[in-house]
């Protein structure tokens, strides 16, 4: 099993973290994975993406011109990378940020209310996670217990309080995701 993903959006949406939690998740399970990140100078605001590869067998190369997986987030990123989507790949996207459907005939196509989802449940700081828990749905690279022990390595000591927190975002987002 090799997965080649792309999480891209707003900086402040959460979208290299949540990159950085599925690569811990996958190396507390054992497996090759990589993460690089790409932003702007304005972090917070600006255009965020993360590349993760999630693998069984040792990786070649963290570049990558397709993916297996897209996760968008706002329309810019839908623009620039759901034409990079390998043909039977998977791409998932938030409603609240998307102005335009999007539509192809050879991926699967997912939405995830992430946004309102997260606003339901009051913190809008668990955003990343319901997106998080979306993509483990449809395709689980990587287990719930990994993501939980990802949480406690990657979360500073003083915010460990948040992990039960951020578990029951990643299980509303298994919920909320729905195929196009």
């Amino acid at each position: 099993m090799k997965k080649e993903i792309i999480i891209s959006g707003f900086g402040g949406q959460g979208v290299l973290s949540m990159g950085k939690i599925l690569a811990y998740s996958g190396l507390m399970e054992g497996k090759e994975v990589t993460w690089m990140p790409a932003y702007g100078p304005e972090q917070r605001g600006g255009t965020a993406n993360v590349t993760v590869i999630v693998s069984d067998e040792r990786i070649s190369s963290p570049i990558l011109s397709q993916y297996d997986i897209a996760i968008v987030l706002n329309q810019p990123s839908l623009d620039k990378f759901m034409p990079k989507v390998k043909p039977g790949g998977i791409l998932i996207y938030d409603g609240f940020g998307i102005m335009e459907t999007p539509r192809r005939d050879d991926i699967t196509i997912y939405r995830i209310d992430a946004m309102d989802k997260a606003a339901e449940m009051k913190n809008s700081k668990v955003f990343n996670m319901i997106v998080l828990g979306g993509l483990l749905e449809v395709a689980p690279v990587v287990s719930g217990d990994g993501v939980g022990k990802a949480l406690h390595k990657t979360l500073p000591e003083r915010h460990h309080g948040l992990i039960p927190l951020n578990m029951e975002a990643l299980k509303a987002g298994m919920e909320i995701i729905q195929k196009v």
